[in-house]
């Protein structure tokens, strides 16, 4: 629940929109936030840099060649208004999502990009750099036959780094649609710097990610749990498969032959396949089934580890100088900044951030920060990671026994000396209309935004193309809502020189709470 701001006590009120194993488990399951774009046409020049118009392929609007018209939305059998955005809000999300693929389905591996032949060059290399200043890097991707590609659409990830000093800085890739890419790092640390481009995904394996996201093939399969008494009068039980129903005529199962159970708030709807004997009130609980790979044989080769999230060759290596000129913001943490690009840097493993001035909390300060104040944690596990940092950290929080799963919650920790609460619940469901509705009655309240992180795995499960777009979903449907603040933690993931991983280390993990903590208390 959401408690207003009183003179004894300032509520914040801090969610999380499902990212990670969960999110990227909703994509096949629910119908929070997923959108589907008709694809436009392919560039076919050859190479000629820049010609078309560039492309971010951080979730920024996008110049297409065919405005997209086919959402996901029509497909399962609801409307904008449902989602609680306008029709210009929805053209507006649909431009930011778009993303380019291959005109026709590759049918051959050699035609694919290759991480072996594509590659990336330094413009105008030079031999020194100075500390604020800027390289800019041209990308080339080729096939397997060393032929440039003709089209985009290839997800890269790029960043500067220094391993020694623990320092790193985020980079933006620019898509030309036509084989060519670029990316601009800034130089934020002085000494030996290191450019670091990885091929993610293939425009293909994101043709393949896009197909089945549009699909209604069930990649994840559930289980529904039935007991009750049997025809003799013995108690029995029965399991069935279940899943979500997807589309306004179902879809991973036809006719007449399920049991429903729909969320009166959420609307969306729980289908189970009927028992045999036992009816549908008889359900008790369900669990997660088997998960079944969608692939075809071409597409499997595609989604190889070898063609999957590999370094790139290049220009790597410059030396960056000293600089008088200061770097870093000083503005006061607050809503309504926007978030550059980059928006931070790493050094010593501490976050020094350019949206404004963040700070190091130490358990004390932390302790003083939440005094007298109400905090939800709304979000999956990776927004478990911050409320279990704050039990370990902040001195006399404890968790109390709700008789709930440590892992799925929800739970709750106190401080009573300081009037501390700290809540986490796995639930965000249309959540853009509860923070608009609760910041219309409750304005002083602070709303926080935590965006998705890079995760590791990348196969047709869990794809961070796939969390790439609905943190994009997450930018642009809470951009205009004053009051709310949008941490884009996908940097801070992406650039570290820690193993991408589901779940941050816990280096990553302490800057973001930092962040965090520096918006409820801002210095």
């Amino acid at each position: 629940m959401f408690v207003p701001r009183t003179r004894e006590s300032s509520v914040h009120r801090l969610t999380h929109c499902h990212i990670g194993l969960v999110l990227l488990c909703l994509w096949t399951s629910t119908c929070v936030t997923i959108w589907r774009l008709m694809d436009g046409g392919s560039w076919t020049q050859q190479f000629q840099h820049p010609a078309p118009k560039p492309v971010s392929l951080e979730g920024r609007h996008r110049q297409t060649n065919s405005s997209p018209t086919i959402s996901v939305l029509d497909i399962m059998g609801i409307s904008h208004e449902d989602m609680g955005i306008s029709l210009d809000e929805w053209t507006s999300l649909q431009k930011a999502l778009d993303w380019q693929s291959p005109d026709k389905e590759i049918t051959q591996l050699n035609l694919s990009t290759s991480p072996v032949h594509s590659t990336f060059s330094i413009v105008g290399l030079g031999d020194s750099y100075k500390v604020g200043e800027k390289i800019h890097v041209i990308i080339t991707a080729r096939d397997h036959n060393n032929n440039l590609k003709p089209y985009g659409g290839d997800f890269f990830q790029a960043k500067l780094f220094n391993s020694k000093l623990k320092a790193s800085v985020f980079g933006e890739v620019v898509d030309y649609r036509n084989g060519t890419y670029s990316v601009d790092l800034l130089l934020p640390w002085e000494g030996q710097a290191q450019v670091s481009v990885r091929l993610v995904h293939s425009s293909e394996v994101v043709q393949s990610l896009k197909k089945y996201r549009e699909s209604s093939f069930p990649r994840s399969h559930y289980k529904g749990y039935f007991e009750g008494p049997g025809p003799n009068g013995e108690r029995i039980s029965e399991v069935v498969e279940c899943n979500l129903k997807w589309g306004p005529n179902g879809s991973w199962i036809k006719g007449n032959c399920c049991c429903e159970y729909k969320d009166i708030k959420k609307g969306t709807v729980w289908q189970c396949e009927r028992p045999k004997t036992l009816s549908c009130d008889n359900w008790v609980y369900h669990s997660s089934g088997p998960l079944e790979n969608p692939l075809n044989p071409i597409e499997k080769k595609l989604f190889t580890k070898k063609l999957t999230n590999v370094a790139l060759t290049g220009d790597t290596h410059i030396f960056v100088h000293p600089n008088t000129t200061g770097i870093g913001s000083m503005e006061r943490c607050r809503p309504g900044l926007k978030t550059p690009v980059p928006a931070g840097f790493y050094l010593h493993d501490i976050w020094k951030s350019f949206v404004c001035n963040t700070k190091r909390f130490s358990p004390p300060e932390m302790g003083n920060c939440l005094k007298n104040k109400i905090v939800y944690l709304m979000g999956d596990s990776t927004a478990r990671q911050w409320f279990e940092y704050f039990e370990q950290k902040v001195p006399g929080l404890r968790r109390m026994d709700l008789h709930t799963y440590h892992i799925g919650g929800p739970l709750m920790a106190v401080e009573l000396k300081n009037n501390i609460i700290v809540h986490w619940r796995m639930q965000v469901a249309k959540i853009r209309q509860a923070v608009v509705a609760l910041l219309s009655r409750a304005p002083d309240t602070t709303v926080i935004i935590k965006s998705g992180n890079t995760a590791g795995l990348k196969n047709i499960f869990q794809s961070d193309w796939y969390a790439l777009q609905l943190n994009t979903v997450m930018r642009e449907m809470f951009r205009d809502i004053n009051g709310v603040i949008y941490l884009d933690v996908w940097q801070m993931t992406s650039c570290h020189y820690l193993p991408e991983d589901l779940h941050p280390g816990p280096v990553i993990i302490a800057n973001e709470v930092d962040m965090l903590l520096s918006y409820i208390c801002p210095t």
